[in-house]
C-alpha cells in the first residue's frame, strides 16, 4: 500500500528542511499561504517560530486543523475558542 505520508523539501529562513505530511495538509497549508499572501517558506517559517513543542510535522498539523476549526466557528457565528493550537 502506498505511503499517504509525503517527505517534501522547504527552505525556512535560508535552510532546507525536509517535513512529512499527508497530502490533505499539504494541499491545506498551501490554500491557506494563498489566503494570506504568504509563500509557502514564510508560513512554514512562522508556524516554525511559533511552535512551543513538538515536531515541526506535528506544528503544521496543529496550525492547520486549527485554522478550519476557527473557520467553522466564525461560519457558525461563534466567538474564536480561547485556547488554540499554534496559530
Amino acid at each position: 500500500m502506498k505511503s499517504l505520508v509525503a517527505k517534501r523539501s522547504i527552505v525556512i529562513d535560508g535552510h532546507k528542511t525536509s517535513v512529512s505530511l499527508e497530502d490533505a495538509f499539504w494541499t491545506s497549508l498551501k490554500e491557506i499561504a494563498q489566503q494570506t499572501n504568504e509563500t509557502l517558506s514564510q508560513l512554514v517559517a512562522a508556524i516554525d517560530h511559533n511552535r512551543t513543542q513538538g515536531n515541526l510535522s506535528s506544528a503544521i498539523r496543529l496550525f492547520v486543523l486549527a485554522r478550519y476549526q476557527a473557520e467553522a466557528i466564525r461560519r457558525q457565528g461563534y466567538a474564536e475558542p480561547v485556547a488554540r493550537a499554534a496559530a
